[in-house]
């Protein structure tokens, strides 16, 4: 009797059992090997990490009950069709991890293994590289918001520029506005820094010019619209 937990009554689509552990262990172990390279030198939640390990087995085993039946396709994708999900304001690498995941799970679910692990082994591999090379590392992780209070008595905002200079590859002045009833102005500049870590000698230096006013080095923002 409990060959129907394994095999349809309605398809003459069977899946044994050998090739339901093999597909499920195998997209399991490759969604560990994928949430790895997801932390990899990177900022990560761990939700999402949690989320990016189990989906590959459960995309195996839904690809795997439908295959070949029509009625089970509909079922799920009502079920789909029912779940809410929210929109929250994320990073292009997390929705092409979440592809990556469904993709193996996909494979694995098909029966492919082989060719799971080496869309896993290639890609995982392309993504390591390019942590490991920086690409891009100029606007993303060297990219900061430098806010800096100067008192009133400074005549000119660019006599900040030449102590900026040595720290950065490029800096801006994105807006001034006065505070303490006009007698302090407080400056915001985009900047790209030369290096990392070199944030508390720029601080230093910057304090001899303002008068040991408020300082404050953060990391830019992007907003919801960039990707």
């Amino acid at each position: 009797m409990f060959d129907s937990l394994f095999f349809s009554s309605t398809t003459t689509t069977t899946v044994s059992y050998t090739a339901f552990l093999i597909s499920v262990v195998s997209a399991m172990v490759l969604g560990l090997a994928l949430s790895w390279t997801y932390c990899f030198r990177s900022r990560f939640t761990r939700s999402f990490v949690i989320t990016t390990a189990t989906l590959p087995a459960i995309v195996a085993v839904v690809i795997m009950m439908v295959n070949g039946n029509v009625g089970a396709g509909v079922a799920v994708a009502g079920g789909f069709s029912l779940v809410r999900f929210r929109s929250v304001p994320g990073k292009a690498r997390d929705i092409a991890f979440i592809f990556l995941s469904m993709c193996v799970g996909l494979v694995c679910g098909m029966g492919y293994v082989a060719l799971a692990v080496l869309v896993t082994v290639l890609i995982g591999g392309m993504n390591l590289v390019l942590q490991v090379t920086g690409l891009g590392l100029a606007r993303s992780d060297t990219a900061r918001t430098l806010r800096i209070t100067v008192p009133e008595e400074l005549e000119r905002f660019d006599l900040l520029d030449d102590c900026i200079e040595r720290y950065t590859t490029r800096h801006e002045l994105a807006s001034v506005k006065t505070a303490g009833m006009g007698s302090l102005y407080k400056l915001t500049y985009d900047m790209d820094l030369k290096s990392l870590g070199c944030e508390r000698k720029m601080i230093d230096e910057l304090r001899c010019r303002n008068g040991n006013l408020e300082i404050a080095i953060t990391h830019q923002e992007v907003s919801n619209d960039e990707i």
